[in-house]
């Protein structure tokens, strides 16, 4: 397996012809509860490209986390379980994979890697970051003794950590979040994976040090020639570092398209509700933003209608009485899952 610091370093070289490395298929995520079962993720699609950096958005229960998770093999069971769909990575289907069986184990960590929620929390507090920086780079690659100590010090300094020799024998309580960050980075690009999957990464930091981590993932998986997903709850995050979104209510994808589509011609509600959530430089003075009234659905016990309803303000008659939408095109590449074209009813002004 390549070294990571000159995976890093190296040039680009002739770009690839761009094809599907990753795509999931109508994949579904049931935990069980004392209350019920709860359908967090129910039909979920979608493909990631060759040198490709997307973001999966939506609010916080919409399902987006559990469906990385999901990708990874790494849910809880019980109470949760993959009930349905395909995760195909290089013509294989990952579910079919035992869960801690070798063909999982060398696609984990090697081939696809993830950064967790919370830096501070997914590092172990008695080990030396230098121990846990080269575990999977040991796991993957077999290296020892001083080759992977020098690993480590090489992986802090790919991801701009200062007196590196130095730090690789600190413990994570002496690194503020931001460092953490950027180890949990370190850690996932180890093994020159070819995905990298970000689960709020910009989760407890300053907005200085999220557009600082973001700037980091970008210019690394650019290097390394890797695919990166996103998953956040903030459009705004991700408007100038993604090539395409897919964003997420109550267990599905309700739009998907480029980011200029997403950004320049939303067409979904909750889509422009997000948008419209976020402040804007281009707004006039004194604008307040527009938050999306109500909560969202008990996945528990779903309606028999589109989701979005109770909170929607463009519903029609049709939305009361029909079942939830297909995702249908409406656009090259573009996808909603919607009766009411909201272009043509209005989006309605901001609150100024």
């Amino acid at each position: 397996m390549s070294d990571p610091v000159a995976a890093a370093t190296a040039g680009s070289g002739d770009t690839a012809a761009r094809g599907p490395i990753l795509e999931v298929r109508d994949l579904r995520v049931q935990f069980r509860t004392p209350l019920g079962t709860v359908n967090a993720v129910d039909g979920v699609s979608y493909e990631l490209y060759e040198d490709e950096i997307v973001a999966v958005v939506g609010e916080s229960g919409c399902g987006k986390s559990a469906t990385q998770l999901a990708v990874m093999q790494l849910l809880q069971s019980p109470p949760g379980r993959i009930a349905g769909g395909e995760v195909i990575f290089e013509g294989n289907d990952l579910l079919k994979y035992k869960k801690n069986g070798p063909e999982m184990r060398k696609v984990r960590g090697g081939q696809i890697a993830m950064i967790f929620q919370e830096p501070i929390n997914s590092l172990n507090p008695v080990l030396t970051i230098g121990d846990q920086l080269v575990e999977a780079y040991q796991l993957h690659c077999g290296l020892k003794g001083q080759t992977s100590t020098q690993v480590a010090v090489d992986l802090l300094k790919m991801v701009g950590i200062p007196a590196a020799e130095k730090r690789v024998r600190d413990y994570p309580h002496q690194f503020s979040g931001g460092m953490c960050q950027r180890v949990m980075i370190a850690m996932g690009l180890s093994c020159s994976p070819r995905i990298l999957i970000a689960d709020e990464p910009t989760t407890a930091l300053d907005v200085t040090t999220q557009a600082q981590m973001l700037e980091l993932m970008r210019k690394l998986v650019r290097q390394m020639r890797a695919s990166l997903v996103i998953v956040t709850h903030n459009l705004g995050v991700v408007a100038r570092y993604v090539e395409r979104i897919y964003v997420m209510y109550a267990g599905r994808v309700v739009e998907s398209g480029s980011t200029k589509d997403i950004f320049g011609n939303p067409r979904h509600p909750y889509t422009l509700g997000l948008l419209k959530s976020v402040p804007r430089l281009d707004e006039a003075q004194g604008c307040r933003l527009v938050p999306i009234e109500g909560m969202p659905p008990n996945l528990i016990d779903m309606p028999g209608t589109c989701a979005f309803l109770p909170r929607c303000s463009y519903a029609v008659e049709r939305c009361r009485t029909d079942s939830w939408p297909e995702l249908t095109s409406v656009g090259d590449g573009h996808r909603a899952r919607c009766y009411v074209n909201v272009e043509e009813v209005g989006r309605g002004p901001a609150a100024c």
